[in-house]
């Protein structure tokens, strides 16, 4: 781990003092979760993540139509006009 070094405003400190009690685990953890969490939420798939979830998708869902691949534009045409 690195070490640093941060301000926080006595709101916030109290708070993740409170929280830590309540918790059973130290502040450095919640921040360190806290961080984790704002990472993910920000973070951009690369593109091999991209296309893992997209074959992940591929078979997962059916339609009666079985002329979708050579018709595809009119179909999403009449989805689109609902």
């Amino acid at each position: 781990m690195v070490r640093t070094q941060i301000q926080l405003t006595t709101e916030q400190s109290d708070t993740l003092k409170r929280l830590s009690e309540a918790q059973g685990v130290s502040m450095a953890e919640l921040i360190r979760q806290s961080i984790d969490l704002y990472i993910a939420k920000r973070h951009e798939p690369t593109l091999a993540e991209k296309r893992r979830r997209a074959l992940t998708a591929v078979g997962a869902f059916t339609d009666e139509a079985t002329d979708l691949s050579e018709n595809h534009d009119t179909y999403f045409a009449e989805a689109a006009q609902q």
